[in-house]
């Protein structure tokens, strides 16, 4: 099926799950879309089950908190950073709850992680203004980018290139294969003025780059020349929390939380406002993101909501 404009109006919240007691930081589905991972404030991993919209498991991380999860491309396995104790980022065996390996090496809070969409290898940011290249069997870094302000990053679809936004002024393209040699472009843009940039992603097509903030705007420029595309506004931030924006997999349409709890979305080529997505959520939404396989998005404030579409309209 594919999506228009009318098609994405329908989505109609199916479940919504209320297992954490503090807000969901950050979501992940599987490369089948089969599963859903999730993490919260309340240190708690949450597994779901998409396609029986059931909740597999909650694990605990009460020593070191969870943030930034992402899966690896084992459905057992995930990668996350903690908010205790140290900036370790951590492997996690999730049937099991049982950590594979530790890498240590931030000094400061890491804000960025991005596992490889073809390999074994991640890359994180951090306050300490680094970005690191890590592979899930070694502990040891395997390259460090220093850089003159904060950073956020994501690989290209393809996994050969990725880009590292830079003092949310910047954005600098390497080669995975060269990265040491520096990027091999700079994309200079306007610094945000309000805001801090919290997060870039690729469209599955490759073409574009989305910039989350952690304000009431998101961007998307040229992923090939660094050109502003659309500027994506109307969404709530008024907390200066990071909300996610998100590509649907066709990479036409942008879906954003919003701290007055709906989903807001958007037309990638036009700008232009498709609907707001109201699903009753109580509190602000930090996450969300559209599942890459199936015709369902999830959204996450204190509560995870599966949306789909009304049995009508599928």
């Amino acid at each position: 099926m594919k999506l228009i404009d009318s098609v994405v109006r329908s989505f109609k919240v199916a479940k919504v799950f209320r297992e954490n007691t503090d807000k969901i930081n950050a979501i992940d589905f599987s490369a089948n879309g089969e599963m859903l991972i999730s993490c919260s404030e309340d240190d708690q991993i949450v597994l779901y089950d998409c396609e029986k919209g059931t909740q597999i498991r909650t694990v605990n991380s009460k020593k070191y908190g969870v943030d930034l999860i992402h899966f690896t491309h084992a459905n057992n396995t995930a990668i996350h950073s903690s908010t205790k104790v140290d900036d370790t980022i951590r492997y996690l065996s999730l049937h099991d709850n049982k950590y594979l390996r530790y890498f240590p090496g931030h000094t400061k809070k890491v804000i960025s992680l991005n596992i490889s969409p073809v390999e074994d290898t991640f890359l994180s940011g951090s306050l300490d203004k680094t970005l690191r290249l890590w592979d899930l069997r070694s502990p040891n870094c395997q390259g460090v980018m220093h850089l003159n302000g904060r950073p956020v990053a994501a690989y290209d679809p393809e996994g050969l290139i990725f880009a590292a936004g830079v003092n949310s002024e910047s954005i600098k393209l390497y080669d995975l294969r060269s990265f040491d040699k520096g990027p091999f472009v700079t994309f200079k843009l306007n610094q945000e003025k309000e805001c801090d940039w919290t997060g870039l992603k690729f469209s599955r097509d490759g073409k574009t780059i989305l910039i989350s903030t952690n304000g009431s705007i998101i961007r998307l420029i040229d992923a090939f020349h660094g050109t502003p595309l659309q500027t994506f506004t109307g969404h709530l931030n008024n907390k200066g929390i990071p909300i996610e924006a998100s590509f649907s997999p066709d990479s036409q349409f942008i879906f954003s939380g919003s701290t007055d709890g709906r989903v807001h979305v958007w037309n990638a080529d036009t700008g232009y406002k498709i609907c707001v997505l109201n699903g009753d959520h109580p509190g602000p939404i930090q996450c969300v993101q559209f599942n890459p396989k199936f015709m369902m998005l999830a959204s996450a404030c204190t509560n995870m909501a599966f949306w789909r579409l009304t049995a009508e309209d599928s």
